[in-house]
């Protein structure tokens, strides 16, 4: 049986998790406080960061940093910024802007 929960980053009623994810305090308050769908949000952002900042998880510095921008993003509404990162739908944006130039050409037959 599912339990819900008011989710603090969706700002909703939603489904909470099935455990604790995380140890310690912060680990409870993201089990009392987190839905599944924001914990997947989340994993989303961490796994990006983890590649594009090339984090090593054995190196406590990179788990504190981690740590705290998991914090901003699920608690205090801050998305994580990712350098050099350009999501998919800006870059497609300006090839469709181009393509709008092009005319389509129509056949008499």
């Amino acid at each position: 049986m599912s339990r819900t929960i008011f989710c603090t980053y969706l700002q909703r009623d939603a489904e909470g998790q099935d455990f604790q994810l995380y140890p310690g305090e912060l680990g409870k308050r993201i089990y009392n406080e987190i839905s599944k769908d924001a914990w997947a949000q989340w994993q989303h952002k961490q796994t990006m960061l983890i590649n594009e900042k090339k984090l090593n998880m054995m190196n406590a510095e990179h788990r504190k940093l981690l740590e705290q921008e998991m914090v901003s993003f699920l608690f205090e509404g801050k998305d994580v910024h990712i350098e050099g990162y350009t999501p998919e739908d800006k870059k497609i944006g300006p090839l469709l802007n181009e393509a709008a130039l092009i005319r389509p050409v129509s056949y008499a037959g």
